[in-house]
């Protein structure tokens, strides 16, 4: 059997298996800020701290979606040393292919704390490779709703 056939045998297995739980990660307004002036998204709801405590409904300024969207590599910690090699087995490279369904049901506060919980969705193959459907899930510490729940499309090739 190929890597590749015993990659996609592997996931196919783990559907529906949470496979990885983050460790938390506190937003501040500074990561907030930093993140306005990189994309230029400089609304007053998430840069203006006065401003949003009196006219947010939330009483605070909020965190990009985007942010907490672009922070899923740290929160899963995909990039980390040796976790591609204990992840994908026998392969070479892992490419992002895409998201499916994105959702930001709570907002994100400065002095909230996030992480990610991974499950595997789907598995399939892809030409030489596998492509794996994970649901991401981007917890706030204390919430009910979850920051941000995104299906992630990787492609993983020998």
């Amino acid at each position: 059997m190929s890597a590749t056939e015993e990659l996609l045998a592997l996931y196919q297995a783990r559907k529906g298996e949470e496979i990885g739980v983050g460790q938390w990660l506190e937003i501040d307004q500074a990561r907030i800020d930093a993140f306005a002036q990189a994309t230029g998204d400089l609304q007053w709801i998430h840069s203006d701290p006065a401003r949003a405590a009196l006219e947010s409904p939330y009483k605070s300024t909020v965190a990009h979606g985007f942010l907490t969207l672009s922070l899923l590599p740290l929160l899963t910690q995909a990039n980390a040393v040796g976790q591609f090699e204990k992840n994908y087995p026998g392969m070479g490279l892992r490419v992002n292919y895409g998201l499916n369904k994105v959702r930001f049901p709570a907002p994100v506060k400065p002095g909230d704390r996030i992480r990610a919980r991974t499950a595997v969705l789907d598995a399939r193959s892809a030409g030489d490779g596998v492509e794996i459907c994970y649901l991401l899930t981007i917890d706030i510490d204390g919430q009910v709703k979850p920051a941000c729940t995104a299906e992630q499309l990787v492609r993983v090739y020998p």
